[in-house]
This record gives structure tokens, C-alpha cells and sequence, in this order.
């Protein structure tokens, strides 16, 4: 229930927000989808790496003799979930976030 609430409160903060940057138009507006995107990608490669190092943490007070194996497991995993949050918020960082009124008037200077 709580992850209820956290989600809508999530949604009304959005629509609150891009409310007024969408009414910028094309000239310095924030192009919503990437700056959402953006957030959801560093959400979930936190949410992932948070489970992953919470579950390597409880197989390692399992059986500590595999703690180094768990560890190394668990680094290679982790750089795995950091490569795909890094791509995601390349693609996400690749939209346009100005307008092209913007970009034309920084490249005539």
C-alpha cells in the first residue's frame, strides 16, 4: 500500500511539474520524456543495485565461506546494472532539451 501512495504522490508531483515547462513552448522548454526517463533510469539502477547488494550481504551471512565468491558475483552484476543505467541515461540525455530557437541563437554567437 505504501508503494501505492509513493507512485501517485510520484504521478501528481510530474504533473504539477511539467505543467509549467510544457507551456514554455519550443523556446528553453525541457523536453518532459528525457528528464523523466532520466529519473526513472537512476531509480531503478538504484533499486537494483540496492536489492543486489542487500541479497549478496544475506547469502553472504549465510555462508561466509562463499563470501568471496558471492562479492565477486555481485561486483560484476553491479557493473553490468551501472552500464545499462549509464546507456539509459545517455539515450535519455540525447533528446533535444532546448528549443531550436535556442540552438541557433548559442551557434550565431
Amino acid at each position: 500500500m505504501n508503494y501505492l501512495k509513493f507512485f501517485a504522490l510520484a504521478v501528481v508531483t510530474v504533473l504539477i511539474t511539467a505543467a509549467p515547462a510544457a507551456a514554455q513552448g519550443d523556446v528553453g522548454g525541457v523536453v518532459i520524456p528525457g528528464a523523466i526517463g532520466a529519473g526513472l533510469v537512476a531509480i531503478g539502477g538504484a533499486y537494483g543495485i540496492g536489492r543486489l547488494a542487500g541479497s549478496a550481504l544475506e547469502g553472504m551471512s549465510r555462508q561466509p565461506e562463499m563470501g568471496g565468491s558471492i562479492q565477486t558475483a555481485m561486483i560484476i552484476a553491479a557493473a553490468l546494472i551501472e552500464g545499462f543505467v549509464f546507456y539509459g541515461l545517455y539515450i535519455c540525455s540525447t533528446q533535444n532539451p532546448w528549443g531550436k530557437e535556442m540552438i541557433e541563437q548559442v551557434l550565431s554567437k
